[in-house]
């Protein structure tokens, strides 16, 4: 038998005690370490992802910055070119008169002649500002661009197309601000 020395536990037991706390320090290190770079990557991201989310939202902004100019400018050119819309409607009648005037005949009248100089004028200031006539009569009948309130029968035109204007259509900058009235072969 072996006599065990009680120091010599003691020592022994100092050393285990010792060696474990070693293993424990060690272990918390070591989970510390990782713990801390797991929280520098996290940080890292964070702070990265505010600096993404920061690029993000600056380029949504810029986009809808451009959105907004190019609205706007839209909004804008739109109302210039259909600003007179209303005045060249009312101008429309003025027109109309003007033509039912200068289709009677009177010869040899020097009045008729000043008219037509005046609706000729007239005809070229609307034309500056963007209104066109819409061509009708022979044409294939649209209803975009036709009102059809008559249809008839003739040899003239083929079925499908506009045999008579009745009251002339007429464009805005591309707009339709009145449609031409027609008989339409059936």
């Amino acid at each position: 038998m072996t006599k065990v020395n009680g120091e010599d536990v003691v020592k022994e037991d100092i050393k285990d005690t010792e060696a474990e706390k070693t293993a424990e320090e060690t272990v918390e290190e070591a989970a510390e370490e990782k713990t801390e770079n797991t929280e520098e990557k996290t940080e890292e991201k964070k702070e990265e992802a505010p600096e993404e989310d920061g690029d993000a939202k600056y380029l949504r902004l810029m986009a809808d910055f451009q959105n907004y100019k190019k609205r706007v400018e839209k909004e804008k050119t739109d109302l210039y070119s259909y600003a007179n819309e209303k005045l060249v409607t009312e101008l429309l009648a003025v027109l109309d008169n003007f033509e039912r005037a200068l289709a009677h005949e009177d010869p040899g009248d020097g009045f008729k002649e000043g008219m037509e100089m005046i609706f000729k004028q007239l005809v070229d200031v609307l034309e500056k500002s963007g209104l066109a006539e819409i061509a009708a009569l022979g044409e294939d009948f649209d209803p975009n661009f036709h009102n059809a309130v008559m249809t008839e029968e003739t040899e003239e035109y083929e079925s499908g197309k506009v045999s008579g204007v009745l009251q002339k259509g007429y464009t805005l900058n591309g707009k339709v601000i009145r449609p031409s009235m027609v008989k339409v072969v059936s």
